[in-house]
């Protein structure tokens, strides 16, 4: 009787061992049955994948999103077309969104996929920020380039979007949120460092920024520019692509990476799991497999500037106008999302570009910058963005206290999330499962995660000087017989001949070998008989495949040990580096951001203008110091803090009448006074106080409300709160001024409001 005989079905077995324990015939008859079925399912999933490839490429607008979208604006109708769109998510009927909330807007990677890993799953970015309440926006793009279009054109459409974006929420309590998925992460800074006003606060999730960075023995990824003799490949790649460059190959860069998943254990998952993976995979391989163009203007500019050039921190990147793309003019919040289990985007591709632009936490105070990171221990780089797990915490959770991130003093931060049942004090404060709270930290921090000395530095700079000079001898002896001789019609045949493409097409109905597919199929489902899980050759098979993963990383490791070591030992070269141009004697990072002075001169002008309006204000700007004052002692800021002065606003009216935008600013304003100079401030608190008796008890009291809404004040916290009863309450004298408290700051004279950079540590939080 065959394997695939139905009569089988639900028949099982009792599986006999063979001598010494080895497995039986019985066992192995049952576990035949079951591969055979297994592979023709397999088999048949890949069929199915390719018929999906096909309907996926022939869709007008193919994306994966999980949701009804509407078009709002259509970038081929603008001054300088580009392929991009901006639609509005619809809301699915079981989910109601706030009007007067900021909306999201999430931009999508165009790194060689298609769009919608953002709306991937219910559980994604867009669905988070709906179940928030708030109205969403998705920014895709079509599969092929405008011709002509370049990265600044995408810009000015990006900005148009958002500008739409605002006109449609007039009421809104604050600007557009607006998440960058990886490489649509340095779009969207470049933007916001060019157009600051159109942005609220800005997520950049396994977004890479600093291009080199890296740490001694992994990300590997970070030399293949070096390797590859610098970027005149992308120009050859572009030309044979008769100025269009398949993102296929952007695809292919990923995939090598991994090759034991590649090869393997993608394929092997869902052999060994064909019953319930099938649809998981499908999903996931309809997205994997959506393979977009760039035009060549577009990836030499990504390539030279950003991934071998690397100077997007360093302020050298300039727009046609001559405009400076310098990252410290953003205005708004910053949250770098990353995972050390990131290959393609490490935490210092995503965090060193702080180290570029600043030399200590007080130069991002003095930028007006708040910016909040936080590194996840495991998970992949597609996982940032397609995990439900992640989604349903980080993303829930920035989605959920997006107005709180908006409101922190300027500063670096880490958020921090713990399980609602152990946040301690007031969990009914808390908005999800999650607990967020934003620890400062130092750029002491940053260097701690690791990363490149200035002897890498100069060897990633060497590399950028031979990518300039092989580019230009491409460009002078080369490229002109390569352009002449490849037609549109030739470029398209080697696109549809790229092997991933290959890969999708060759399981298809074009194919006429496997015809016997579907049939096949749909026998082995019918006959399905599943071995039992503790069959023996199911482990054997699983060690068999260990032992396969096993050996495609031990070459990885191996190629990237020797990738590393020729990287390092070729660019490393004192000869070469002296003949390029690198100073070796010099003890300034090749890419480090130069300094303004204008800027330093406006500092020295907003000081002067904090310090004559220090007892300006009433109540309101009394109790806000107040806060920021006991707060400062603290380290950190919680989410239910904010939450209870959320719904103290909406229990009193005159504090609704403050907006969102409005009390910001007195928070910063509030908090730039006390670095300043804290004991000037202080003495001025009560002139600001009314004279009623009531008021200042009802404020002292809120005051206690919010801070002990994240638990008991210890410590220097207590003592700062200690301070301010005696001065909100007439009935005693204030305590006398003192000078410096533990951890605290002292009175610094002229001093930026970013803080007192000369006389403090970058350790003080």
């Amino acid at each position: 009787m065959g394997p695939l005989s139905s009569s089988t079905t639900n028949r099982k077995r009792p599986g006999i061992a063979g001598p010494a324990g080895i497995p039986g015939l019985f066992s192995f008859d049952e576990y035949q049955q079951d591969a055979l079925q297994r592979f023709f399912l397999t088999l048949d999933v890949m069929r199915r994948r390719s018929e999906g490839y096909r309907e996926h490429a022939a869709e007008a607008v193919p994306n994966v999103l999980d949701y009804k979208a509407e078009l709002v604006l259509d970038g081929r109708t603008l001054p300088r077309p580009v392929n991009y769109l901006l639609v509005r998510i619809v809301p699915p009927d079981d989910v109601t969104v706030d009007p007067s909330r900021r909306p999201f807007v999430v931009v999508d990677p165009r790194a060689g996929h298609g769009p919608g890993i953002g709306g991937f799953k219910a559980d994604s970015e867009l669905g988070v920020a709906m179940k928030a309440g708030h109205p969403s926006y998705f920014v895709g793009f079509l599969p092929d380039p405008v011709p002509g279009q370049t990265i600044e054109d995408v810009a000015r459409a990006e900005a148009a979007f958002l500008e739409e974006v605002s006109r449609r929420h007039p009421d809104a309590e604050g600007k557009p949120c607006v998440v960058g998925n990886c490489q649509a992460g340095w779009a969207v800074m470049m933007l916001a460092a060019i157009r600051p006003e159109l942005f609220g606060p800005i997520i950049v999730a396994g977004a890479p920024l600093s291009y080199w960075a890296g740490v001694k023995g992994q990300y590997p990824m970070r030399y293949l520019g070096g390797l590859l003799g610098g970027s005149w490949l992308t120009a050859l790649t572009s030309d044979m692509g008769a100025g269009v460059f398949d993102g296929a190959w952007l695809v292919q860069n990923f995939e090598n990476q991994n090759p034991a998943n590649t090869l393997w254990s993608k394929q092997y998952n869902l052999y060994s799991k064909v019953d319930t993976e099938a649809d998981r995979y499908l999903g996931f391989e309809k997205w994997w497999g959506g393979h977009v163009c760039l035009n060549a203007e577009e990836i030499q500019f990504i390539v030279d500037e950003l991934f071998i050039g690397n100077k997007l921190t360093s302020g050298e990147i300039t727009t046609s106008d001559g405009t400076v793309v310098d990252l410290r003019n953003i205005r708004s919040p910053i949250v770098v999302f990353c995972s050390r289990g990131d290959n393609i985007t490490p935490p210092q591709q995503a965090l060193d570009w702080l180290l570029d632009l600043y030399d200590s936490v007080d130069e991002i105070r003095a930028f007006g910058q708040t910016i909040v990171y936080t590194i996840h221990d495991t998970i992949g780089h597609l996982g940032i963005f397609v995990s439900a797990g992640v989604a349903r915490k980080q993303h829930d959770e920035f989605a959920s206290n997006i107005d709180f991130i908006d409101l922190l003093p300027p500063g670096l931060y880490e958020a921090v999330f713990e399980p609602k049942d152990a946040a301690g004090a007031h969990p009914d404060l808390v908005t999800g499962d999650w607990a967020m709270r934003c620890e400062a930290r130092t750029l002491d921090d940053i260097r701690a995660l690791g990363g490149n000395d200035l002897e890498d530095e100069r060897r990633f700079a060497a590399a950028a000087r031979v990518s300039e000079i092989n580019l230009a001898l491409y460009r002078a002896f080369v490229q002109p017989f390569v352009r002449a001789s490849v037609s549109p019609s030739l470029a398209e045949s080697m696109r549809r001949l790229h092997p991933l493409r290959l890969g999708y097409e060759m399981f298809g109905a074009g194919n006429p070998w496997l015809g016997w597919i579907e049939q096949s199929a749909a026998a082995a489902r019918k006959a399905r008989c599943p071995a039992e899980p503790d069959n023996p050759w199911l482990a054997v098979q699983e060690q068999v495949s260990r032992q396969v993963v096993d050996g495609l990383d031990t070459v990885r490791k191996v190629a990237e040990t020797a990738s590393e070591d020729i990287f390092r030992a070729v660019y490393g070269s004192a000869a070469l580096q002296a003949a390029l141009g690198i100073d070796a004697s010099s003890d300034r990072r090749p890419r480090k951001a130069a300094k303004n002075l204008l800027h330093q001169r406006l500092i020295e002008h907003r000081v002067a203008e904090l310090r004559a309006r220090m007892r300006e204000g009433g109540l309101r700007e009394a109790v806000v110091r107040a806060l920021v004052y006991v707060g400062m002692a603290r380290g950190r800021v919680d989410e239910r803090g904010f939450e209870a002065i959320r719904r103290i606003r909406q229990e009193h009216p005159a504090a609704k009448a403050l907006s969102l935008a409005d009390f910001k600013a007195m928070v910063r304003d509030q908090f730039y006074m006390l670095r300043i100079d804290e004991e000037a401030a202080l003495a001025a608190l009560p002139g600001l106080l009314p004279d009623d008796e009531a008021a200042r008890a009802g404020a002292l009291e809120m005051l206690g409300t919010v801070l002990g809404a994240s638990g008991a004040l210890k410590g220097e916290a207590a003592g700062r709160l200690e301070r301010i009863s005696g001065i909100f309450s007439p009935a005693s004298p204030p305590p006398p001024p003192r000078r410096k408290a533990p951890g605290g700051a002292k009175a610094s004279g002229d001093r930026t409001p970013g803080a007192n950079a000369a006389h403090r540590h970058d350790g003080q939080a």
